[in-house]
């Protein structure tokens, strides 16, 4: 099967968050699955560096954007067996970042119209073009509108993704011909129109074949008006083409067997030892006492959507209780200081990173007892599972992957449980979980069987993958 993943970011060339690490991971496992894949991605200014395969230029052509003639160059690269496609054009990505100006909208137009012609020109044939978010949203009309007299596309079935529905790509109806070279027909009946604008995100849900989201539950989440971003309706129509798929993690990155990240390596058998080693480690440099004490450790964006604000409360009352707390992350800056008040007040028992640092994230997985994820929404979430790779008990607010991926122990369930977990967002609830963590804790038989389990989860993606290849071929039967 020949696949197009279309998206504006794509590990190891560009990343900014999750999307490109699901779009290089299930690239990589596909391929390894016997299936062809390319990705198409924005040549950015600032991934020149990052890339360390050999680069070879392709061809160019131009784009034609209502009276605008935009050049576009192609280069062309492999990585683990997947060819990705580079399209360049200095006026919109020789900007040293991704994402945030005022122009987005012409600049992803302009990839989304280059991808198209890009496969015309070098004449791939895809099965499946894969999108992601609103990016490139309008690609499965620009195409479906002229396919029975393409060639090019004449089997193609188109697979969407949504990565994160707060982004819905809404711009003035003015862009349909002025970008686009469409009529205004498609806003007039509806199709692209959402709350008086045009949305390239629901664009995508009408038009694309099937429709994915990153975990079952967040899948539910996006059927109820309050928990979609106001995409319910639109989802509700294709409610029978809309799945929900757990995303994997790189079970060959975090691996707590053979990282060389971490103070000491371990597994099933030597976790213990393992873990306590690496704890010191991590408490000595941030000039923490007492490696008896538990320890909460913290991976994350600071911001309103992790559940920061109910868990800055409820780090005072778990040093009250006898924890340590490390934490790494940044983001709002409010947020920021209230952390670094609680190091101030507590400069023997907590420590703070902010910022992101690789081998640190790695450290902290590998020493924690429990990895905190309090979050109001998570439409997958990955630290919970790496946690999990590591025997760190993620303690979580059961919302979107979080719910699909941690069974919360209940003194019923020890045989499954892997970590804990609460419903209400609430800092009342979060305490009273990460208490009753404390007390499961002492009883050390019981918290070391809830660490085996943890280690035993499977969140490669070899099973996602397989999923995906399912409902590419169930795309491929609707002819």
């Amino acid at each position: 099967m020949k696949i197009a993943m279309v998206a504006s970011e794509a590990n190891p060339i560009a990343k900014t968050g999750g999307l490109a690490d699901v779009v290089y991971a299930l690239s990589e496992q596909l391929v390894k699955l016997n299936q062809e894949v390319i990705i198409i991605l924005p040549f950015y200014s600032n991934a020149y560096n990052t890339i360390k395969s050999k680069v070879d230029y392709v061809t160019n052509f131009v784009v034609y954007m209502s009276w605008r003639q935009a050049n576009c160059d192609v280069y062309k690269t492999q990585i683990s067996g997947i060819t990705y496609y580079l399209l360049a054009n200095n006026q919109y990505f020789n900007r040293g970042h991704f994402y945030g100006d005022f122009d987005d909208g012409e600049r992803f137009a302009f990839f989304t119209m280059a991808s198209k012609k890009l496969l015309e020109v070098i004449s791939y044939q895809p099965d499946i073009i894969h999108i992601h978010d609103w990016q490139v949203g309008m690609l499965p009309l620009l195409i479906k509108k002229e396919k029975l007299y393409n060639p090019s596309f004449k089997n193609s079935k188109f697979v969407l993704t949504i990565h994160n529905p707060a982004f819905q790509g809404m711009f003035p109806k003015s862009i349909l011909g002025d970008f686009y070279n469409l009529s205004d027909d498609y806003f007039n009946n509806g199709d692209v129109e959402f709350f008086g604008q045009v949305s390239t995100l629901k664009t995508a849900i009408v038009f694309s074949d099937k429709i994915t989201t990153v975990s079952p539950t967040h899948r539910e989440e996006l059927l109820t008006k309050d928990g979609s971003k106001g995409l319910d309706v639109v989802l509700r129509y294709r409610e029978y083409d809309f799945c929900g798929f757990l995303n994997g993690i790189d079970t060959v990155e975090f691996n707590p067997n053979e990282d060389l990240k971490i103070t000491k390596t371990y597994n099933l058998r030597s976790f213990k030892s393992g873990k306590l080693a690496n704890k010191k480690e991590l408490l000595n440099r941030f000039h923490l006492d007492d490696v008896n004490r538990p320890l909460f450790v913290l991976v994350s964006r600071l911001t309103w959507q992790k559940g920061i604000n109910i868990l800055i409360p409820t780090c005072y009352q778990l040093v009250e209780n006898g924890a340590n707390i490390i934490i790494l992350g940044s983001g709002e800056y409010a947020l920021e200081q209230d952390f670094e008040r609680l190091r101030g007040t507590y400069p023997n028992n907590v420590g703070i990173y902010i910022g992101y640092n690789d081998e640190l994230a790695h450290q902290l997985y590998a020493s924690g007892d429990f990895f905190l994820m309090p979050s109001l929404f998570e439409p997958c979430g990955i630290g919970q599972m790496i946690a999990q790779r590591y025997g760190t008990l993620p303690i979580v607010r059961r919302t979107g992957g979080l719910k699909d991926s941690v069974i919360g122990y209940d003194n019923y369930n020890l045989e499954i449980a892997n970590g804990f977990g609460f419903d209400d967002y609430s800092y009342e609830a979060l305490l009273n979980t990460c208490l009753y963590a404390l007390d499961v804790k002492k009883d050390e038989k019981v918290f070391n069987t809830l660490i085996k389990n943890a280690l035993r989860v499977d969140h490669s993606w070899l099973t996602s993958a397989k999923l995906y290849l399912g409902l590419y071929q169930d795309a491929l039967k609707n002819k």
